[in-house]
C-alpha cells in the first residue's frame, strides 16, 4: 500500500516486530522514530504521514503530549495509540484529543489489518471534504499518473485530487460526465495511482455486451461448456485479478444483467459457465456513464442496489464548455500529437486568431473527443500552413458571436510557444527555491522525476 506510516516508540525490539507485521499486510512506506525528539524533527521538516502509531510511555515526551503535538502540527494525520497498560481513563482522554483508536500491546496482525484500513478510510473521507473548503488549488502528492489529463481548471484540479485520494482505497468509483470528457482516461489514472498499478486494467464497453454473451465474457467457461469449447476460457473477472475492471457506459447494461454483476460486486467470487467451482477474485471496480442514473432508477431502468454498490466514490467531470481556458492547452497538445511542426524551427504551427476565436466560442457538445477530431482534421488540411477558418468544419467556420478576443500575443503564449512559457516558469520557481528539486516539484505540483527530465532537456 502507498500510505505512509510513522511509528513512534522507544522500544526497538517491539518496533521491529510491529514493522514486520505492517509489511506483511501490505504497508511498505514506514518511518521509524525511536525517540519523540526524532518524530518532532520529522514533522518540523514538513513531512506528511497518513498514520502515526504512538507509544504511550516514552522519555521526555509521553504519548499524550506527542498526540497533542501531531494534531496541532499535522491535523490530517490519523493517530493510533499503542500501550502496554489497559487504562480506560487514558483511552478516553486519547480519544478526546483526537486519536482514532487505543490498542493494547502486543497488537495482533489481524487487529492491525482491521483497524488501520478503517483509520485510512476516515482520513480519505475527511480529506475529500476538506478539498471543497479550500479556495486554493489542491496539489497532487503523486501527479505523474494524472499528467495525461491536461487542465488548468480549478474544478478539474479538485476532481483530480479527489481521484488521487480515492486511488489509495479499494472502494468502487462511479465517474459521471458527458460523452468525450475523458472518463476512461481518469479511470486509467486512478488505476495507475493505486497499489494495483502493476496488475491489469481492463476496460469494457457495457453497451457492447449482449445478454447471450455476458456470462461467458465476464465469468469465462469450463471445458465442454459449449459445443466446440474444447478448452476452458478465462473471462474478464479472472483475467483482471488484483487489477482494475473499468465498466464503461454502465447505464447501458440491460436490467436483466445488472443483478448478475451485483452478485460479483457483493461476494467477490463467481463460477465459470459449465462449472460449479467457485473462483475468488480481488478486483477494483470503476464504472462510468453519461446517463443520469437517478432518473434511470426512477423509471426502473437501473437497479438501486447496484447504484449504491458502484458509487463508493463519485467523480463528475465537467464538460469542456465549462472550462474554456483548457481549450488552448488542449489545442497545443493535439497539434503536437498530429505532427503540426514547422520543419525549419521545430515549433508548433500557428493557429490564426479568427480560427481560435471560433474554437473558443463553440459549445463542444462532443467535448475533448470532438476537439481532438477537429484539430486532427484541421492539421491534415493545413499541411505546412497555419490553421485557419477554412481548415475547420463548416459549422465551425461560420462567423461567430465571439465572447473571446484572440490576439497574436494570445497565440504566441498558449499555442505556439507554450513549451517556452512552461520552461521560463519552471526555471523561475527552481531558482527562487535555491535550485532545490524536491521543493520545486512540490511547488509546481509535478513529480520529481518529471522535473528532472524537464531540467535535463533544458541542459541543467
Amino acid at each position: 500500500m502507498s500510505n505512509s506510516i510513522i511509528i513512534i516508540d522507544d522500544d526497538r525490539n517491539y518496533v521491529e516486530l510491529l514493522a514486520k507485521k505492517l509489511r506483511s499486510i501490505g504497508f511498505e512506506h514506514l518511518f521509524i522514530a525511536n525517540h519523540p525528539r526524532k518524530a518532532v524533527q520529522v514533522f518540523e521538516r514538513g513531512e506528511q504521514f497518513d498514520l502515526a502509531l504512538i507509544d504511550m510511555t516514552m522519555p521526555d515526551m509521553d504519548g499524550l503530549a506527542m498526540l497533542d503535538y501531531i494534531k496541532n502540527t499535522s491535523p490530517g494525520t490519523e493517530c493510533i495509540m499503542i500501550t502496554a497498560i489497559n487504562e480506560a481513563r487514558t483511552a478516553v482522554e486519547c480519544l478526546k484529543k483526537g486519536a482514532y483508536d487505543y490498542l493494547i500491546k502486543p497488537v495482533a496482525k489481524d487487529v492491525l489489518s482491521l483497524i488501520l484500513p478503517k483509520a485510512l478510510e476516515r482520513k480519505r473521507l475527511l480529506d475529500i471534504l476538506d478539498i471543497g473548503k479550500k479556495q486554493t488549488r489542491p496539489n497532487l502528492n503523486n501527479p505523474e499518473p494524472f499528467e495525461p489529463i491536461l487542465t488548468q481548471s480549478p474544478a478539474m484540479h479538485r476532481v483530480l485530487k479527489e481521484a488521487e485520494l480515492h486511488a489509495a482505497s479499494n472502494v468502487p468509483i462511479l465517474i459521471t460526465g458527458e460523452s468525450g470528457t475523458g472518463k476512461e482516461l481518469l479511470a486509467w489514472a486512478i488505476h495507475s495511482a493505486s497499489s494495483r498499478a502493476n496488475h491489469p486494467f481492463t476496460p469494457i464497453n457495457m453497451a457492447s455486451i449482449s445478454a447471450n454473451l455476458f456470462e461467458a465474457e465476464f465469468f469465462g467457461h469450463a471445458k465442454g461448456a459449449f459445443t466446440g469449447a474444447a478448452a476452458p476460457r478465462t473471462g474478464f473477472l479472472e483475467h483482471t485479478h488484483r487489477g482494475t475492471l473499468f465498466l464503461d457506459e454502465i447505464g447501458d447494461l440491460p436490467l436483466e444483467l445488472q443483478g448478475k454483476l451485483l452478485r460479483v460486486l457483493q461476494e467477490g467470487e463467481f463460477s465459470r459457465v459449465g462449472s460449479s467451482n467457485r473462483i475468488v477474485v480481488d478486483l477494483r471496480f470503476i464504472a462510468a456513464t453519461n446517463e443520469n442514473l437517478d432518473r434511470m432508477i426512477a423509471r426502473k431502468a437501473f437497479r438501486k442496489d447496484l447504484y449504491y454498490r458502484i458509487r463508493g466514490g463519485w467523480l463528475h467531470l465537467p464538460p469542456l464548455r465549462d472550462r474554456k481556458d483548457d481549450i488552448p492547452l488542449l489545442i497545443n497538445a493535439f497539434m503536437q500529437k498530429y505532427k503540426a511542426y514547422d520543419k525549419k524551427n521545430n515549433i508548433s504551427r500557428r493557429i490564426v486568431p479568427r480560427a481560435l476565436e471560433n474554437l473558443m466560442a463553440y459549445g463542444w457538445p462532443g467535448n475533448v473527443r470532438e476537439l481532438k477530431s477537429v484539430i486532427q482534421s484541421a492539421v491534415n488540411l493545413a499541411q505546412s500552413r497555419p490553421v485557419d477558418i477554412n481548415h475547420l468544419p463548416e459549422h465551425l467556420a461560420a462567423p461567430k458571436r465571439r465572447a473571446y478576443k484572440v490576439t497574436d500575443e494570445t497565440i504566441t503564449g498558449p499555442i505556439r510557444l507554450l513549451a517556452d512559457v512552461e520552461k521560463n516558469y519552471i526555471l523561475k520557481v527552481y531558482n527562487q527555491l535555491n535550485q532545490n528539486k524536491s521543493q520545486t516539484a512540490k511547488s509546481l505540483g509535478i513529480g520529481l522525476n518529471t522535473l528532472r527530465r524537464k531540467l535535463a532537456s533544458y541542459g541543467i
